[in-house]
């Protein structure tokens, strides 16, 4: 049997995600996937398990709205923000009738979910928040369900406006969900727009414990919204997503230890963040250091495919954006501990100038 006719589209022209963790390379220093460099090590004994989770568990939701200033019943329990992304396009989202947008380069998560629902796409390249076009949102209002807005943006790091935020929250207040994926915003938490949930009906943050809080293992992240639009997800949302094990460990993650520990994690790898940022710049070879607001660099480099099998050869590995649209020749580096940055910083210096040419 071909299995690929059974798929409902044609399967050859799609481009899946490719995760970090996919990539088979060997490697020491691993700065290609956005993760803590800081393990958490504890142990943790699980009872129970021969039972099913609450599928909405009200000891983490309580500790998340309160660690994030929300009510409780603005707060939904998701396997990361991807089953988020997932949720709000097959709940919203009729195929090629309606449609979503997001501003590239940015997560691809956001086109892929959408391919995979056979839902429209509007992508707009924004090389800038300078002179910000408004009219393309407004040509498109009518079967525009849900606008994407990776904040701080991945992989640039920078940051859109609030004021460009709220312009676009009052056009589309009565027609599109304003979708704000702050999966990065402990490394600048004076930027978060979560405070917004009141004022704004149509505005969704989604959040995760992947990055700042280090727990990219557990796979858990959260949507906040009005009551309303989480009573809505919580009716399509598949039963017991969040396994007794990782509920125990977010469980514990919440309380006021964990998050002083995970405050000081973030104020370590800023501070890795601003010392790397300086000495990139003066590598020879790199053109551009874009200003970041996460835990992560954008480079633009002369070869970035030299530049990334090189360092690979070193054991160091990064994430090649060069075919992103607008980032030809970028990398993005993780931030990693302070020896793993010198580590880097000091096999870059020794690439020589005829090597890359």
């Amino acid at each position: 049997m071909n299995f690929k006719k059974l798929v409902k589209f044609n399967i050859n022209n799609f481009i899946p995600y490719k995760s970090a963790r996919s990539m088979c390379v060997n490697g020491s220093v691993w700065l290609n996937a956005n993760e803590s460099p800081i393990n958490n090590e504890f142990f943790l004994l699980n009872k129970n398990l021969n039972r099913y989770p609450y599928p909405q568990p009200k000891n983490i939701i309580l500790r998340y709205s309160k660690y994030s200033k929300v009510n409780f019943n603005n707060v939904l329990i998701s396997r990361g923000i991807d089953e988020s992304i997932e949720l709000f396009t097959k709940i919203f989202c009729r195929p090629k009738i309606d449609k979503i947008m997001y501003f590239s380069p940015t997560y691809d998560m956001y086109r892929i979910t959408a391919e995979i629902f056979r839902i429209d796409t509007v992508n707009i390249f924004l090389k800038n928040y300078n002179n910000f076009n408004y009219d393309i949102i407004r040509k498109n209002i009518k079967f525009l369900k849900l606008i994407y807005i990776c904040r701080p943006n991945n992989p640039t790091g920078d940051i859109m406006p609030k004021e460009i935020l709220i312009n676009i929250l009052n056009i589309c207040k009565k027609t599109s969900l304003v979708i704000v994926d702050e999966a990065y915003i402990e490394f600048c938490c004076y930027k978060s727009v979560v405070h917004l949930i009141d004022k704004y009906s149509n505005l969704v943050v989604l959040r995760t414990l992947s990055k700042a809080f280090g727990l990219a293992g557990i796979r858990c992240g959260f949507s906040i919204a009005n009551s309303e639009i989480i009573n809505i997800l919580n009716k399509f949302i598949a039963p017991y997503p969040i396994p007794t094990p990782v509920c125990n460990i977010v469980n514990k993650f919440l309380s006021n230890k964990f998050i002083s520990f995970m405050k000081k994690s973030v104020l370590e790898i800023n501070k890795n963040k601003n010392w790397l940022f300086k000495k990139l710049k003066k590598i020879y070879f790199i053109k551009k250091v874009f200003k970041s607001y996460a835990n992560y660099i954008l480079i633009k480099c002369i070869s970035s495919d030299f530049i990334i099998k090189k360092l690979e050869s070193k054991g160091i590995i990064l994430r090649d954006q060069n075919k992103n649209f607008g980032l030809k020749n970028c990398i993005r580096i993780s931030i990693g501990t302070k020896l793993e940055c010198k580590k880097l910083i000091y096999e870059l210096k020794k690439i020589s100038y005829k090597n890359i040419f």
